[in-house]
């Protein structure tokens, strides 16, 4: 997903002062206690930041037991937050995704699988050539079961790749949903060349890894 360059005008509003204050409140962010999200109509929720969300979006919906992937962003402390805002990476959003899934089908485990089966989990602040914190990886948790969760696959996958893993764990706030345009982009807009070449790879190299996972029309 290609970038436009902001004005040094943007860049001259985040001075050291500024970005201290930043720190701060994303700390507040990362200490604050998790929101549950509850069950309606006996479907669940789930959050992720993983690069790119056009990336994510696909490689979700291709999982079964999952009914519908919203675009949007999380993890920052800046109300109503824009697309175009928080690329300048002042929001402390990412890119972010909401799962709605029937844990009846799926687990949460198992959507946690996903998430790593499907980046490169070493990458620092970016995935492929997307690069800035607005494109950090996250996972969002709910309560202390799926905080365990995640930091137990987070130590076994650091173990078996003896690497630090780069995903920050967070939790979950608040969920904004993105743009309109965003959502089905990858489905709805499949000749954009970043599609083509950096989306849809990346959506047939997990797939590989984890075919069994696997709707049906989505091997």
């Amino acid at each position: 997903m290609k970038r436009l360059l902001f004005t040094l005008a943007i860049a001259m509003l985040f001075s050291c002062q500024n970005n201290a204050q930043i720190n701060d409140k994303q700390l507040a962010v990362i200490n604050a206690d998790p929101i549950e999200v509850p069950l309606k109509n006996g479907k669940a929720r789930a959050y992720f930041a993983s690069g790119c969300f056009w990336c994510v979006e696909a490689i979700y919906e291709s999982v079964k037991g999952v009914d519908e992937v919203i675009n949007g962003y999380s993890g920052g402390f800046t109300k109503n937050p824009t697309y175009k805002l928080s690329n300048t990476g002042a929001t402390g959003h990412a890119e972010a995704v909401e799962v709605i899934y029937d844990p009846k089908v799926v687990s949460f485990e198992t959507l946690v699988d996903v998430y790593f089966a499907s980046q490169d989990p070493t990458q620092v602040n970016g995935q492929g050539p997307d690069r800035g914190s607005q494109y950090r990886s996250i996972i969002f948790y709910q309560n202390e079961a799926q905080k365990k969760i995640i930091e137990n696959k987070k130590a076994l996958l650091a173990k078996a790749l003896d690497a630090k893993i780069a995903a920050e764990v967070y939790p979950f706030q608040k969920f904004w949903v993105g743009e309109d345009y965003h959502q089905n982009y990858e489905r709805l807009n499949p000749g954009n060349p970043y599609i083509r070449n950096v989306s849809i790879p990346r959506l047939n190299r997990f797939k590989a890894k984890m075919p069994k996972v696997l709707k049906d029309n989505s091997h």
